[in-house]
């Protein structure tokens, strides 16, 4: 399979939250693949009707769009539907791991560990007792959109008082919020390529959560990458993160998200199943400690497109 003589379409920007960061991403793909001699073309959704790619000779997909409508299925159902091979994960794993709530619900059937956590929904917020939260969860709480990525709508609530306004003001984002146990411990990143775990990363942010301020903007958040485990407990998290990938039927390349608790123990958080490839983005990091280029990586993960 020769996917120089291909004409290959880079899916990016987009109409999401994200699209920022996608084109971004999608910038540092395209120049890979052109410096490597690759036939890629830019296409942003947003200004041109992917249904007509087929048509206009296209003959792979490079999708590196974020959130919703690159992320969530859609895309990935269109695709399939024209008969183009497309990177990441298919149709079943985009949609579901977009919905946090249900991935998280699929976990905790196959007995995977994820925070505790009170679902709430448009309509249902009238009825939310913030009291009885509180009793079950404790405080602090994390409230967050169930569909939105990047870490959009997300807020750290600290008293009873504040949470109905913290859900309301995720409540912009997405009609279904989680609002959760705050997991006090270490935040980690773990990538996953052709179906081997990369080494995990530990994200230290500058605030007291990572944000989208310390995911994007700041300079000062921390990454480190190995995560200063010990051998037995990257060992546990890496079987952790493959029974979760298998789970939700990943393919390709994905980056899931855990967190400890207070007592130490891994919780899954979710699945970015198109992870950026910014200057700041984390997948490339764990890659390169294990001697993979950026090059290296964009081009296997071109390669394992179906």
């Amino acid at each position: 399979m020769n996917l120089k003589k291909e004409k290959i379409a880079v899916l990016l920007g987009g109409t999401s939250a994200e699209r920022e960061v996608s084109l971004q991403s999608g910038k540092a793909v395209l120049e890979t693949l052109l410096n490597q001699g690759y036939n890629a073309h830019p296409i942003d959704p947003k200004e041109y009707p992917v249904a007509n790619l087929k048509n206009d000779g296209f003959e792979r997909v490079f999708n590196i769009l974020h959130g919703r409508g690159g992320e969530d299925g859609t895309m990935q159902g269109l695709l399939e539907q024209i008969g183009l091979p497309y990177t990441g994960c298919g149709v079943m794993a985009s949609a579901l791991t977009m919905d946090k709530m249900r991935t998280k619900m699929l976990w905790k059937a196959f007995g995977l560990p994820v925070a505790e956590m009170e679902v709430v929904t448009r309509e249902t917020f009238n009825n939310l007792n913030s009291e009885e939260v509180v009793a079950r969860l404790g405080l602090p709480l994390m409230v967050k959109p169930s569909l939105e990525g990047s870490s959009v709508g997300l807020t750290k609530v600290k008293t009873v008082e504040a949470l109905k306004s913290a859900v309301e003001f995720a409540l912009k984002f997405d009609n279904t919020i989680l609002i959760e146990e705050w997991l006090a411990g270490d935040e980690l990143t773990v990538p996953v390529l052709d179906g081997k775990v990369l080494p995990a990363i530990h994200i230290v942010p500058e605030g007291e959560f990572y944000d989208y301020q310390a995911k994007y903007i700041s300079d000062n958040t921390q990454y480190f990458c190995p995560a200063g485990l010990t051998p037995e407990r990257e060992q546990e998290l890496a079987l952790l993160v493959k029974r979760a990938y298998d789970a939700v039927g990943c393919r390709g390349w994905s980056r899931i998200d855990v967190m400890c608790d207070s007592q130490d123990n891994f919780r899954l958080v979710e699945v970015n199943t198109n992870p950026g490839m910014t200057s700041h983005s984390l997948f490339p990091k764990s890659a390169a400690t294990v001697g993979i280029s950026f090059e290296q990586l964009v081009v296997k993960i071109l390669e394992l497109s179906a």
